[in-house]
């Protein structure tokens, strides 16, 4: 018989948004600037104060920002981008949109993130990147990448979906580290804007291209257009997009960023106490640390062992009976449609392994011991049939 009393409903993530971020929507309403204009030119600047780039470029979405890094990067159709597979399939995606070949590496059983070494095996004359990915907002190892990189000619781009707020040797990602990292701001990370993305980088004549490839390949700005006190007729040399974030956005991301250090502070006291509390189930792995790395816990992913009581879908199934939501840990990209046929099972026995016995358990910033008391008890619980 259960000994667990009913809870309310606990999901596996939810944003912070209150009364500050309808307060900036409305005053954007009312400004009669919808579009990409003076919020979003503010929110680039404070973004890159944040992590400590030189510039930022704000966009609609990660995808289209991983998309618009890979063409700045040199990416062309026909070349090879190495990624990972244990990702979600925006990373692979993007490297299609760009008319390139992903190829996929196997990754570290720790982290979850890029094996380096096998990163340097894949490199082939069509290798134009290594697009490296934090996974559940863990720093990979980056300067293990870079070094491979550097001497093999090939530019590394950061797919920082899950990592603001991370730090990787005392830095913050997106500092940057690498040529380009790309952020998300979707509802499900720490940070969100509802959908939008960002791309930091250290380089100015690259962040004036990926400002003008984002608003059609446009040669002035809307912004430069309206507030000039001549006529300014605009002119386009290229093929662009639109991948614009709107001020809407914006204005929400500027708020979201003011109160970001006391999120991810909630967040990591979260998972110590996650950690801690499963210490005593040996069959149940939790997040690995290395030296060096500040993990912002977008996600708190646990790795069942072969031993465990019960399998991973078993106990998904059970946590749900429960009204308690959880998620597979992450995707593995090569097994999904788009991606077949192929010949990767044989090169990625850890993803295969990970992405079949990994899970995610909730975490957010208004969960309570309370609820984080009822979800570890039930998972115990559910393992003792």
């Amino acid at each position: 018989m259960s000994t667990i009393t009913p809870h309310r409903p606990i999901p596996v993530a939810k944003p912070l948004v209150g009364a500050e971020e309808e307060k900036a929507l409305l005053e954007v309403l009312r400004s009669g600037w919808l579009s990409q204009g003076p919020r979003v030119a503010q929110f680039e600047k404070e973004f890159a104060s944040y992590v400590g780039a030189k510039e930022a470029v704000a966009l609609s979405n990660c995808t289209t920002a991983l998309h618009l890094g890979l063409v700045a990067a040199g990416v062309k159709p026909g070349d090879e981008v190495i990624c990972p597979s244990l990702s979600f399939i925006a990373t692979a995606n993007c490297i299609i949109h760009a008319g390139a070949c992903p190829v996929f590496v196997d990754i570290d059983p720790r982290t979850f993130n890029l094996d380096p070494a096998r990163v340097e095996e894949a490199i082939t004359p069509r290798t134009r990147a290594i697009l490296v990915v934090h996974q559940i907002g863990l720093p990979a190892a980056i300067d293990e990448l870079l070094e491979i990189g550097r001497r093999r000619g090939v530019p590394v781009v950061e797919d920082a979906a899950c990592a603001i707020g991370a730090e990787y040797k005392g830095r913050r990602i997106g500092s940057p580290h690498t040529e380009l990292a790309c952020f998300s701001f979707h509802p499900r990370k720490i940070l969100t804007t509802g959908e939008g993305g960002m791309i930091t980088t250290g380089d100015s004549a690259a962040a004036a291209r990926l400002r003008k490839l984002r608003q059609h390949a446009m040669g002035v700005s809307d912004l430069a257009r309206h507030s000039s006190s001549k006529v300014v007729l605009e002119t386009y040399d290229e093929v662009g997009y639109n991948y614009r974030m709107t001020d809407l956005q914006a204005a929400v991301g500027l708020v979201q960023l003011s109160r970001l250090d006391a999120m991810l502070e909630r967040r990591r006291a979260l998972a110590a106490r996650y950690t801690e509390r499963l210490a005593d189930l040996e069959w149940l792995t939790p997040p690995a640390v290395p030296e060096g790395c500040l993990p912002n816990y977008q996600s708190y992913m646990v790795l069942f062992q072969p031993d465990a009581p019960v399998s991973r879908d078993e106990m998904m199934q059970g946590m749900l009976d429960r009204s308690i939501a959880t998620r597979r840990g992450i995707m593995a990209t090569h097994r999904e449609r788009p991606y077949l046929p192929g010949e990767w099972d044989k090169v990625l026995p850890v993803t295969n392994q990970v992405t079949d016995s990994a899970m995610i358990l909730p975490l957010y910033h208004e969960m309570t011991e309370e609820d984080q008391d009822w979800v570890v008890e039930s998972l115990k619980e559910i393992a003792r049939g």
